[in-house]
């Protein structure tokens, strides 16, 4: 986007009048800086096409109302004369400016306060008030961006307004804290410094990066596509104006007006085409997988003997637009249930299990499932979940029916391989599994979600040798539409450098998931993308020199954290003994490719009865030290300390490079 500097500041001094001119010259000459930002700042609840015609009436009302009664000029906070970070472009800084700014703040903040007498239901009063400019039979679009400019604005749908004022005011114009905090505060925002310190999390790790996104034209109201609106509505709609105003000629053209405002302008009305419409699905080539670089969800070729029934897939895409009471919908954690804004891909529309199944792919973020039954009442189902970089094991497989205790998947073209096995079996060959013609699968077992463990039932699929990944691969049902990738990761070799997570088909990675595939109940329906095991270290217990192993268990989730158990295997008679979960951590780096480190303890008893205070740490520890009631140390990665039963006690290591480290619970 263009950086728009003042031609010349003006000589108004603060606290004096503004001009109607000076403002009229400010809104021309920064019009799409002050749109955009207005865009970011209004609620995504009004959809794309109100927020456009919105933000665009916000900048054009802030004018001052008449020329005999000039505006006062907004009393902003000082701004800093440093230069702006590399890439940021600093906002004009200049009087008329600041005060258009102001103004339009508070009218695109106020789409989201209501009078405590206000009912619920309905939006603000903002929102509910004509204005211009007003467009008649299209819809306008920002143009479509990438997988980071949807997860930007989903990030942005779910706080306030204030808070999205807050970071489009530092982002867009490089305002200090101070200065934004101020300017909130002026806008009438009842916790500026709060909405700063939020604003400040949606742009980590990279708020350079999120400054590039929000600038591109996902956010710009100025660029915009149009697409007609529903015409037989509009037709309809039409008529019915004709006859009411016929029948009474001022009451009739008024209620037909107001109804057309509401319904037009509904969240999610206007995207109707043809993002929803059956003959614009994209379909990928049978034999793409085979000739491209990005093996996802988007080389998936469309299969089903329904693939070209045009009633099922439009009843599909219209219970995705507007679900209706008797659709069941369901969404895996961080993922949105919006309609597309961009028609999606058809991956599978046909019969399975008694019900009539139509999958798609949503621009490389989501998979969507819905399901109506083929005879009975029951309603239908529409289900969501991410799947954003998926990858060949990862959008290798997507559930398309579960009955009962059982599921049957629909697989990738490029599997050529598939058999099933059980984790609590580690000695038992896989059994290989039908696959149809269509790529759907014989059902398979599901584990069990709650009550015993007594089997862990998963697919063992292997790639093609046809897109050079030939190599086999264990995914798992943990509840979503996608299944987790499980891997593992070996113990460290002596000197050796750090391993790297691998495929969970050999001996000693069989093993260690069979002492641990019971904790993966803890992950259902967390939206889980891949699980890996890592053997972070091996110890010798005390009294009679038998190894333990220490795994870290790292569940990675398709929105980004990550969820870590920590888990203590001690010799044990049977090889599917469960390991003892000795921590659990949400929403942490460890034990992934930024949180290499990790320490962990736990108390054990030894067959003599006597306790200890075990310790671990990963190959970077060189010393670990007990303090509390029971005090020890030792050189290297391990560390044993006789110590009652409850006695408690605090762990820390120090790293081979430098640094410490404190236990994970």
């Amino acid at each position: 986007m263009p950086i728009h500097q003042p031609t010349q500041r003006s000589a108004t001094a603060p606290g004096e009048p503004l001009a109607v001119k000076q403002a009229e010259a400010a809104l021309v000459e920064h019009y799409p800086r002050l749109v955009r930002l207005a865009y970011v700042v209004l609620p995504p609840s009004l959809g794309r096409h109100r927020r456009v015609l919105a933000a665009h009436g916000a900048v054009q009302r802030a004018l001052p109302v008449t020329r005999t009664a000039p505006a006062r000029m907004a009393q902003v906070p000082a701004q800093s004369r440093r230069s702006p970070e590399a890439g940021q472009a600093e906002a004009p800084a200049n009087a008329p400016y600041a005060s258009m700014r102001l103004r339009v703040l508070r009218t695109a903040l106020a789409y989201e306060r209501r009078p405590r007498w206000w009912p619920g239901r309905l939006p603000a009063p903002a929102a509910l008030r004509p204005a211009l400019p007003v467009v008649w039979g299209l819809r306008l679009f920002p143009r479509a961006g990438g997988v980071d400019e949807l997860a930007l604005d989903r990030a942005l749908s779910e706080v306030p307004g204030a808070v999205r004022a807050a970071f489009a005011l530092q982002l867009l114009d490089g305002l200090p804290e101070t200065a934004v905090r101020g300017l909130l505060a002026e806008a009438g925002v009842e916790d500026p410094a709060g909405a700063v310190r939020r604003a400040a999390r949606l742009g980590r790790p990279d708020p350079g990066a999120a400054r590039i996104l929000l600038r591109s034209g996902e956010f710009d109201p100025c660029t915009v596509q149009t697409w007609p609106s529903d015409l037989l509505r509009r037709r309809h709609r039409v008529r019915a104006a004709a006859l009411a105003a016929a029948l009474c000629v001022v009451a009739g053209t008024l209620a037909v007006a107001a109804e057309k405002e509401v319904r037009d302008e509904a969240p999610g009305a206007g995207v109707t085409v043809p993002a929803l419409d059956p003959a614009a699905l994209l379909r990928t080539a049978a034999e793409q997988w085979a000739d491209t670089s990005r093996i996802d969800f988007t080389a998936w070729p469309v299969r089903g003997d329904r693939r070209g029934d045009g009633e099922l897939l439009g009843r599909a895409l219209r219970a995705w637009s507007e679900p209706s009471g008797n659709v069941q919908v369901s969404t895996t954690p961080g993922t949105v249930g919006v309609p597309p804004a961009q028609p999606p891909r058809l991956l599978f529309a046909g019969e399975v299990d008694g019900a009539a199944v139509v999958l798609f792919h949503d621009g490389g973020v989501r998979v969507v499932r819905y399901a109506e039954p083929l005879a009975g009442g029951g309603g239908a189902a529409l289900d969501f979940a991410r799947t954003d970089d998926a990858d060949v094991t990862t959008g290798a497989a997507v559930v398309v029916s579960r009955t009962g205790e059982k599921a049957r998947f629909l697989l990738a073209p490029w599997i050529s391989e598939t058999s099933t096995r059980d984790l609590l079996a580690p000695d038992t060959p896989g059994r290989p599994l039908e696959v149809g013609p269509d790529g759907i699968t014989a059902p398979v077992e599901r584990p069990a979600a709650g009550g015993g463990c007594d089997a862990w039932p998963v697919l063992q699929l292997r790639s093609s040798e046809r897109i050079v990944e030939n190599h086999a691969f264990l995914v798992t049902d943990l509840g979503d539409l996608a299944p987790a990738h499980l891997t593992y990761t070996p113990k460290p070799g002596r000197g050796a450098p750090a391993r790297q997570p691998r495929e969970a088909t050999g001996p000693e990675a069989l093993l260690a998931w069979a002492r641990t595939a019971c904790s993966l109940r803890a992950l259902s329906g967390s939206g889980v993308r891949a699980v890996n095991n890592w053997a972070f270290a091996e110890q010798r217990l005390p009294e009679g020199g038998a190894s333990a192993e220490w795994l870290c268990t790292r569940a990675d989730t398709w929105r980004g954290p990550g969820r870590v158990l920590v888990q203590f295997l001690p010799p044990a008679a049977s090889p599917t003994a469960p390991a003892a979960v000795v921590a659990d951590r949400n929403d942490t780096a460890l034990c992934s490719r930024f949180g290499q480190h990790i320490l962990a303890g736990t108390h054990w008893k030894a067959e003599s009865g006597r306790w200890y205070v075990l310790a671990a740490g990963s190959r970077a520890v060189n010393r670990i030290e007990a303090t509390g009631q029971v005090r020890g140390t030792a050189g290297g990665p391990t560390l044993a300390v006789r110590a009652p039963r409850d006695a408690s006690v605090q762990l820390t290591a120090r790293l081979r490079e430098g640094g410490t480290l404190a236990a994970v619970r």
